[in-house]
């Protein structure tokens, strides 16, 4: 962590407010990118950030200024996604979602940017039969690009458990896209 970062956390944790805003402006948009993904249903991710950005503010004092402030962060966020996975149960993919997809993969342009709605029907629909820890490792480490070691630190996995999982989810995506053509 930066000298700046745990300067502004140590403010956060003084009560300044302001501060706070600047730390839910910077990190709001990771936040939602890894529930969306998480999700697959836009109006639950924003409900999470809320909650993420609302818990973070009330556990602030516990917060220890030696550790990363996003691996907390993102620890916050991907056990509320995962406790609201528990309530949604399963997501199941539409028919709708199908399209989207080909739709998506017959695009030329691989610089295109996935509007919300898109990623929402892509996620589900090959997320489908993916259990809770798989989609969160597999959306953690492929999705949001995070290395294992921050990923264990996150969902309090060992190695060999993200690993594990990390295996899982790609063979079932894998084998979902066959099931729909895709090779």
């Amino acid at each position: 962590m930066t000298t700046e970062e745990s300067q502004i956390l140590a403010r956060c944790k003084d009560g300044d407010t302001e501060t706070f805003r600047w730390v839910v402006t910077t990190y709001q948009r990771r936040i939602f990118s890894v529930c969306l993904k998480m999700l697959a249903d836009e109006e639950e991710a924003k409900d999470v950030v809320q909650e993420t950005f609302i818990r973070v503010w009330q556990e602030l004092d516990g917060y220890d200024l030696q550790r990363p402030f996003s691996t907390w962060l993102y620890t916050i966020a991907t056990r509320l996604c995962l406790n609201r996975l528990k309530q949604l149960r399963a997501i199941g993919s539409t028919p709708l979602d199908g399209q989207v997809l080909h739709r998506f993969a017959a695009d030329a342009d691989s610089q295109r940017a996935l509007e919300n709605l898109e990623w929402v029907s892509i996620v589900r629909l090959l997320a489908e039969g993916l259990s809770a820890k798989q989609r969160l490792v597999f959306t953690l480490c492929q999705l949001e690009g995070l290395p294992s070691a921050e990923v264990e630190q996150i969902t309090g996995m060992d190695a060999h458990q993200v690993k594990s999982n990390l295996y899982i989810a790609r063979q079932t995506i894998r084998k979902r896209l066959k099931e729909l053509g895709y090779e």
